[in-house]
């Protein structure tokens, strides 16, 4: 019996849809920290004091939502046959979609140059920058994002493929789970379904009433988890409000005057690719107009942006994807699930275009040539950063040593741009979630319907 017939999952009570009500959340966060800033306004209460209850929320969506991928993964290669066929789509429309977007990139920063407006000027932002956190209420660096060092490459990430494998491999069944590591998760999964699979076709020395228990654990698992997180996605709106009020009253907004060619140049190319492309690919490609895809697609979308986390926001993509746009389940679970790590086009397009401003403020000419070499470093990272917070800011260092780029000018570079890019990986985030919609979108429409 088809399990989807026998759970159903109980979604928002309330009358307003979930991202009408993260947009109001945004809009009071950020109305509370313009009027307070961090001082006290109700009963000593500060926005900087708001921070742990949002936090909090999206903590349990991101503990919650390794699990979820682990069982929507296996309880999908138990139950339905995936053919290489469609994995071979998953990697050809993936490879599109990233070929557009580095050609977005690419084409801004080549055409407006919008990095030479820096040039000269290093030294003089780096203060500019310094002088407001200074004049900023709070604890330095409270709005930015939370890594120790951001010109200082991690150790356990590198550009080689071949180096990054050993990060792929769980060394425990439970450490992957601990870290919310996308990939061992998925392989897990894999590994988990494809041996039931294998156990219940094959004549093996196993009670048969014991493996059909298991699939249904697994079954059961899966949708259990799924409820569990949409109760947990009702207190969303509220912990936007909370981070937001946080990070505005904070950090404030006098940043943005020091910074906004930057932010302005990256969020456009996001925005290109998110807005236009993408709803134009999933008319075309997949049969879905885009009144549909981002109009049935908005609570993910604003979710991920809210949350800063397209990891956390698999149930909510999985359920706009099944529930409103009518995708198979095969379709959305090889997307958002299995495929996630190939969708990471905001993290891509976003350490590309960086890299290229900064290289052409520090008087940087870059060659066709140089220029493929920051997008071959830039989707070598992206495919390999799944689960690691502020991914695209930790890697970027990486990419700009790739191309020659001295250690001191990455030094006084990374600083700029990591306290603005608390903003710039929402729109990452959204933008990946955007991805893993388009691609289940146009998987689907390959997909026979019985």
């Amino acid at each position: 019996m088809d399990g989807a017939h026998v759970f159903r999952l109980t979604a928002n009570p309330l009358r307003w849809p979930l991202w009408t009500r993260v947009v109001i959340g945004v809009l009071a966060g950020a109305a509370l920290g313009v009027a307070f800033g961090n001082r006290p306004y109700l009963f000593g209460l500060k926005n900087a004091d708001m921070e742990p209850l949002g936090l909090a929320v999206i903590s349990l969506l991101k503990a919650l939502a390794g699990p979820l991928i682990f069982f929507a993964v296996a309880d999908s290669i138990v139950r339905t046959y995936i053919p290489a066929r469609q994995v071979g789509r998953l990697f050809f429309i993936c490879a599109v979609n990233l070929a557009v977007a580095m050609a977005i990139g690419l084409a801004i920063m080549n055409f407006f140059h919008p990095g030479e407006t820096w040039r000269g000027r290093m030294k003089e932002l780096a203060e500019e920058v310094v002088a407001t956190e200074a004049q900023s209420p709070g604890s330095k660096g409270a709005g930015a994002p939370r890594v120790e060092n951001p010109s200082a490459p991690r150790r356990d990430i590198s550009l080689s493929p071949l180096k990054n494998i050993p990060r792929y491999l769980p060394t425990s069944l439970v450490e992957p789970f601990l870290k919310n590591e996308v990939i061992p998760i998925v392989l897990l999964g894999i590994l988990t379904g494809a041996a039931l699979r294998f156990v219940r076709r094959r004549d093996v020395a196993v009670d048969r009433g014991a493996v059909a228990t298991l699939e249904q654990l697994l079954h059961a698992g899966y949708f259990l988890l799924m409820q569990m997180l949409l109760w947990v996605v009702e207190l969303v709106p509220l912990a936007v409000l909370c981070v937001v009020a946080k990070v505005v009253g904070v950090s404030g907004l006098g940043i943005f005057q020091s910074l906004w060619v930057f932010l302005v140049v990256v969020v456009a190319g996001l925005a290109i690719h998110g807005l236009l492309y993408y709803p134009a690919a999933a008319w075309f490609w997949g049969g879905k107009p885009p009144w549909v895809y981002l109009g049935k697609g908005a609570d993910a979308v604003l979710t991920a942006f809210s949350m800063n986390s397209s990891l956390g926001t698999v149930p909510i993509t999985l359920r706009c994807l099944t529930e409103k746009m009518g995708v198979s389940e095969q379709s959305a679970r090889l997307s958002a699930c299995i495929g996630t790590n190939l969708n990471n086009d905001g993290i891509i397009l976003y350490d590309a275009m960086a890299a290229l401003f900064l290289a052409q403020a520090l008087g940087y000419h870059l060659s066709f040539s140089a220029q493929m070499g920051i997008v071959a470093a830039s989707i070598m990272a992206g495919v390999g950063i799944g689960g690691i917070p502020e991914a695209g800011l930790i890697v970027l260092p990486l990419v700009l040593s790739s191309v020659g780029l001295p250690e001191e000018t990455i030094v006084l570079a990374i600083p700029l741009i990591f306290s603005i890019d608390w903003i710039i990986a929402r729109c990452r985030s959204a933008v990946n979630t955007l991805s893993d919609m388009l691609v289940a979108i146009v998987l689907d429409r390959g997909v026979p319907r019985s």
